[in-house]
């Protein structure tokens, strides 16, 4: 039929995801957007727009796809704040072991590279993990974590989380993630106040 796309869209947007997710935003030059998601440069202009905003459907489809995984895994009930960082660690953990995804995290990715970005897309990176750390915060709280506990360890949380994702490029293996990921849970609350360990 005359003006239908002959291709998947959404198929062609996860593709263009990965490139992004493996090249970063500089990197992700047209030719390999072409190459990655089998279109030429005219479907894919017509379809998804110029690079930068091709790639706030990315993270968007991005984000679709793997925060809900954190949502649910923070949902609880947990015994205590230190289930909760292992709870959502677990998720970078399975999702870097995942082979059919590239190494790291696309949100990781292209907060490295922020200044590349245009605002809208700086605002949308900005906002996805400001939206996971008040996720955690929340999940921290109910797990009985006081305010300041909760706000503290959402943020080494999400920065545990983003150093995962950079060893893992950088070839670190399973075990050295693991490890990472089981210290960060063990870390105590506050001990300043003399809190136990979580």
């Amino acid at each position: 039929m005359a003006g239908r796309k002959q291709f998947d869209v959404d198929e062609a947007l996860r593709r263009a995801m990965h490139v992004f997710w493996r090249w970063g935003y500089s990197e992700a030059s047209i030719d390999r957007l072409t190459e990655g998601t089998g279109l030429g440069r005219s479907s894919l202009y017509s379809t998804f727009g110029d690079k930068s905003a091709l790639f706030r459907k990315s993270l968007q489809r991005y984000a679709r796809t793997y925060h809900p995984l954190y949502d649910q895994a923070l949902s609880g009930p947990h015994p205590g704040p230190g289930a909760v960082v292992a709870a959502y660690l677990q998720v970078t953990l399975n999702r870097i072991a995942d082979p059919a995804v590239p190494d790291g995290c696309l949100l990781t990715v292209s907060a490295t590279q922020f200044p590349a970005l245009d605002a809208e897309g700086q605002a949308m990176v900005r906002a996805m993990i400001d939206s996971l750390r008040a996720m955690l915060e929340q999940a921290l709280l109910a797990a009985g974590a006081d305010g300041q506990e909760a706000a503290e360890l959402a943020l080494c949380t999400l920065a545990t989380n983003k150093s995962l994702a950079v060893l893992s490029r950088a070839g670190f293996s399973s075990d050295d993630l693991a490890t990472v990921a089981a210290a960060a849970a063990r870390l105590p609350l506050s001990p300043s106040r003399g809190a136990a360990p979580a």
